[in-house]
This record gives C-alpha cells, sequence and structure tokens, in this order.
C-alpha cells in the first residue's frame, strides 16, 4: 500500500507539509511489500482470491518530481499520472454544486460498506520506527486502521483507511471484497465528533506492490476524500504475499 501521483506538487501530510520523521523523509511503504496487509503466515495452500476490480493500473512512471523527493520503493502506477489524478482525485461529484463543506479534524470510529457488507471498527494507526506505515496487527484483521498523521475522514485532504484482505488464522478479513466495489457505491465514517462523513466511490484500482501510487493516496487534496487501502491480486505462495494493492478512491458527497 504505497501511493505516487505526480502532479501535485509535495508528498504532504493533510495540508501538504513534507512528511519527515526524525529529520528525514518518510518511506511510505506500508509495510505491505512483505506479509503486512495479508496476514499471510506460512500457508499449506493459496488463499481463496479476493474478487479483483475491473481497472488494472497501467505502467510504472517512477521518475521524481523536481519538488518532491523520490520515495524508495513504491511510485506512481498510473501511466500518465495525469489522468490519474484526474480520474481518482478531481472525479466531480455527482452534483458540484451540492459538494459539502469540509469538517473539522475528529477521529473515525466505523466504517460502513454496505455494498461489501462492511461495518468495522477503526483503529489508529502512525508510523513504525523504520518510517513505514502500520497496519492492523493480525489478530484483529476484521478491524481497519486509520492512518492518524494525514486527514481525518471530511477534512480537506485525503483520509486514508487501511484493512487486511485475509489472515491466515481468521480467512477473509475486514477488505475482502474491496475490489468488487464500483463506481457511485458508497462508504460512510462514523466520527467522535458524532457526525457521519458519506463518501461516493470514484474508482478502484489495483496496483503492483512495485509501482504504488503514493502521492495519489498520501499526498495532499484540495478537497475532502478518502483512500481505502488493502492487498489482491494474484498470490504469491513462495513469499507469502499478495502482489499488488487494491485501492477504492472516494469524494465525500453531501
Amino acid at each position: 500500500m504505497t501511493s505516487s501521483d505526480r502532479t501535485a506538487t509535495r508528498a504532504g501530510g493533510r495540508h501538504g507539509r513534507p512528511w519527515r520523521a526524525a529529520g528525514v523523509v518518510v518511506v511510505v511503504l506500508i509495510a505491505m511489500l512483505g506479509a503486512g496487509l495479508i496476514g499471510a503466515s506460512v500457508r499449506a495452500v493459496p488463499p481463496p482470491r479476493p474478487p479483483q476490480p475491473l481497472a488494472q493500473a497501467g505502467p510504472a512512471d517512477t521518475a521524481p518530481t523536481p519538488t518532491s523527493p523520490a520515495l524508495p520503493g513504491p511510485s506512481d502506477d498510473s501511466g500518465t499520472v495525469t489522468a490519474d489524478q484526474a480520474s481518482a482525485d478531481d472525479t466531480a461529484t455527482p452534483n458540484p454544486d451540492l459538494a459539502p463543506a469540509a469538517l473539522p479534524r475528529s477521529a473515525p470510529t466505523t466504517i460502513s460498506i454496505p455494498r461489501i457488507g462492511v461495518n468495522a471498527e477503526i483503529m489508529r494507526l502512525g508510523l513504525n520506527a523504520d518510517g513505514t506505515v502500520q497496519v492492523p496487527p493480525l489478530e484483529q484483521a476484521m478491524k481497519a486502521g486509520w492512518y492518524a498523521p494525514g486527514a481525518s475522514p471530511g477534512e480537506v485532504g485525503n483520509a486514508v483507511i487501511i484493512g487486511h484482505v485475509d489472515s491466515a488464522k481468521l480467512g477473509p478479513a475486514v477488505f475482502f471484497k474491496l475490489g468488487s466495489l464500483k463506481a457511485g457505491d458508497t462508504i460512510s465514517v462514523a466520527r467522535e465528533d458524532g457526525s457521519t462523513a458519506t463518501f461516493t466511490v470514484n474508482e478502484v484500482k489495483s496496483y503492483a506492490k512495485t509501482a504504488f501510487p503514493t502521492e495519489l493516496v498520501y499526498g495532499p487534496s484540495a478537497k475532502p476524500s478518502l483512500r481505502v487501502v488493502t492487498c489482491g491480486g494474484q498470490f504469491d505462495q513462495s513469499s507469502g504475499s499478495y502482489l499488488n494493492n487494491v485501492i477504492a478512491f472516494a469524494t465525500m458527497t453531501p
């Protein structure tokens, strides 16, 4: 789960500031390059393959922008980043004149995705000591996690919610069916302040983990947006890991 879009000028936090940890640029590898977001331990047989989105991202474009440092590992996989950002981040709501005002910052508590039967608690996630993004513990694979250094759902910016696709112990996990979402589906996130932020899915895409679109997911946005991330694609039995990340891009709606 990583991401990188290159039409934005900086790989920033919720207000576009560059991410730094202990004085160095944060490496957003999301720990999913290993067994991170899959819950894969040693398996005797491959797990059931989760539903896959129709949209498969194109060849990677890994060149850094002049104003943003190159991120090791995952990089943009949009073919042409401009087109990808236009579809993933700038897709208009059904009626732009009714676009909702941004909400103040408030931590999310639960996420509901009716199309795929998700109604899950959300825990707070941060960064590991090595600068990678935390993921929910495998023993809590039915819970989702919110990347707290970024925007909260409903704030201006890209709010990021992460979850496992499956677990060797539990089987299908919280976002097992994420790849079956379609444009127009709704995602609701309840918040600690008692409000609910409702988002409409713009698109769902699958990205190779070696070409994760970091800035499209974690970079700045001019409006309240949501990215829901899990693993997907082919399961590599030898590494105990899925080869892709599945990402749902959504925008807040009235």
